[in-house]
């Protein structure tokens, strides 16, 4: 039976990538919410929630954002600012409440 994995990562590692990818995403979602109405740009947002100048944790920062915008809660304009959607506004405040 030929391997059904090619990569050789169980279920386990992609689970605990994906988990990452989330706290990634749920930590710059947070950081930009609790900063709001103030703007914030991608580099700002980078330098605010990064410990270093490694690459691997800038990646995943620019992967949050590019998911957040792919799911419709943030935008990112061409001048580099990132700003919540109204939705994503919208929920903070309701969960906040």
């Amino acid at each position: 039976m030929a391997n059904e994995n090619p990569t050789g990562r169980g279920v386990a590692e992609r689970m605990t990538t994906v988990n990452q990818d989330d706290r990634d995403q749920a930590a710059v979602l947070g950081e930009i919410l609790s900063i709001y109405p103030e703007l914030i740009t991608r580099e700002e947002l980078i330098r605010e929630t990064t410990t270093s100048a490694d690459f691997a944790e800038h990646d995943r920062i620019e992967r949050a954002v590019r998911d957040l915008t792919a799911s419709g809660l943030l935008h990112r304009r061409d001048d580099d600012l990132v700003l919540p959607t109204r939705a994503a506004v919208r929920l903070y405040i309701l969960l906040d409440a």
